[in-house]
C-alpha cells in the first residue's frame, strides 16, 4: 500500500482564493453541521453548560455526562477513555466549575480526533492519481464521488469518473449525471460487466488523456459478504497491473447514522483492501454524531471528509476543532 503522505503533493483545495487544507471553512458549513447534529432528543440538543450552571462538580455529574456520551453513540471504549481523564482531573481538584468541565471534555475529544485530521492531497508523482471508493449499499459512495469531482474541478485538476458499480444500472446513470453536471468524462460499460475491467480501462483512458485524477466507484457490499469482499481485492490487484502504485487512495464511505456498526464495517474493509482514509456521510441524518469519536479512536485512519447533505457544498474537509465545536455547542471553543 502506498504511503498516505507524499513529499511532492498538491493541496486538493488550491484555488484562486488560495484556500488551504488547514484553514477554517466558510462559517456556513459549521453552522449547518451544528444545526443538523443538534436535532431530536439527543443529549446534543442541550449545551453542556446547562448541565453545570454553577452547580457542584462531583461524581454524580460525571456519571450523567458519561450516560450522555453513550447515548450520543460515542461508544464504550471512547467514553471510558474520555471519562477516565475527567475523573482524574476531578480527583486532582482541577474541575472547579462548569467551564472547566467543558474545556476538559473538549480537550479529551480533540486528543482522539486531532490525529485523524488529515486532508486528502493529490500527489504529483503519478498521473492519473487514482482514488477508489468502497463501502456498503446506501452509504453515499456515488454521491460523495460526484461531490469530490466538483471540488477537484474547482481546484483546477482534470478529473475522470469510472463507473465500477456495474450491478446497478441506476448507479451508472447517477454517476453519468454527476459527470454531466461537473463537465467531467465518465467511463462506463454495460450492466453486469467486470468492474475490475471497467476501472482498468478507465485508467488507460485517463492516462491517454493526461487526466490528473481518476475517481473509481464500486458496488456497495456488506462487509460480511466474503465473495464480494474478495472481488474488491481483485479490483485492487487488477489496478496494480495498470499502475503498480495504484490505487493511490482507498476511501471508505461510511453512513454515520448506522451507529457502532460503522466501526465493524471500517475494520472489515480495512482488512480486505487496506484503507487510506474515511469519509463520514449523512451526519444530517443523525442527532448524535458521537460515533466519529469511536471510529477515530479505534481505527486511527485519516478522516478525509464529512458530509451533511446532498448538495456539493455539503461535503467538506474534516477539521477536529470545528467538529468538536459543533458537538458541544457555543462556548466550547478554547478561550
Amino acid at each position: 500500500m502506498t504511503a498516505n503522505n507524499h513529499d511532492n503533493c498538491l493541496p486538493m483545495f488550491k484555488r484562486k482564493d488560495k484556500l488551504t487544507a488547514g484553514e477554517s471553512p466558510a462559517p456556513g458549513f459549521i453552522t449547518r453541521l451544528r444545526s443538523r447534529l443538534n436535532r431530536g432528543d439527543s443529549w446534543l440538543t442541550y449545551d453542556l453548560a446547562n448541565l453545570v450552571p454553577g452547580g457542584k462538580i462531583d461524581e454524580d455529574l460525571l456519571e450523567e455526562l458519561e450516560t450522555r456520551l453513550l447515548l450520543a453513540d460515542v461508544g464504550v471504549d471512547a467514553t471510558t477513555e474520555i471519562m477516565g481523564g475527567l475523573r482524574g482531573r476531578l480527583k486532582r481538584n482541577e474541575l472547579k466549575d462548569g467551564q472547566a468541565v467543558i474545556s476538559a471534555l473538549r480537550e479529551a475529544m480533540l486528543e482522539i480526533l486531532a490525529p485523524c485530521q488529515s486532508p486528502l492531497r493529490i500527489g504529483d508523482e503519478h498521473r492519473p492519481w487514482v482514488i477508489l471508493f468502497v463501502g456498503v449499499n446506501g452509504a453515499g459512495k456515488t454521491t460523495t464521488l460526484g461531490k469530490l469531482a466538483r471540488r477537484l474541478k474547482d481546484s483546477g485538476l482534470s478529473t475522470m469518473l469510472a463507473a465500477g458499480d456495474t450491478f446497478r444500472a441506476a448507479a451508472v446513470e447517477q454517476l453519468r449525471a454527476w459527470g454531466e453536471r461537473n463537465d467531467v468524462p465518465v467511463v462506463a460499460q454495460e450492466s453486469g460487466a467486470d468492474p475490475a475491467a471497467v476501472i482498468f480501462d478507465a485508467m488507460a483512458a485517463a492516462r491517454a488523456r493526461k487526466i490528473d485524477v481518476l475517481l473509481a466507484d464500486t458496488a456497495g457490499r456488506l462487509q460480511s459478504q466474503t465473495g464480494l469482499m474478495d472481488e474488491l481485492s481483485k479490483i485492487v490487484r487488477v489496478m496494480r497491473k495498470a499502475d503498480a502504485s495504484a490505487p493511490h487512495e482507498i476511501l471508505l464511505v461510511l453512513d454515520a447514522g448506522i451507529g457502532q456498526n460503522s466501526l465493524n464495517q471500517a475494520q472489515q474493509f480495512h482488512q480486505a483492501v487496506g484503507l487510506t482514509g474515511l469519509v463520514l456521510t449523512k451526519l444530517d441524518g443523525t442527532a448524535k454524531g458521537g460515533v466519529v469519536l469511536n471510529i477515530a479512536r479505534a481505527m486511527k485512519l485519516p478522516i478525509r471528509f464529512i458530509g451533511i447533505g446532498e448538495q456539493a457544498e455539503d461535503l467538506d474537509v474534516f477539521r477536529a476543532g470545528d467538529f468538536v465545536e459543533a458537538l458541544l455547542g457555543p462556548g466550547s471553543a478554547a478561550k
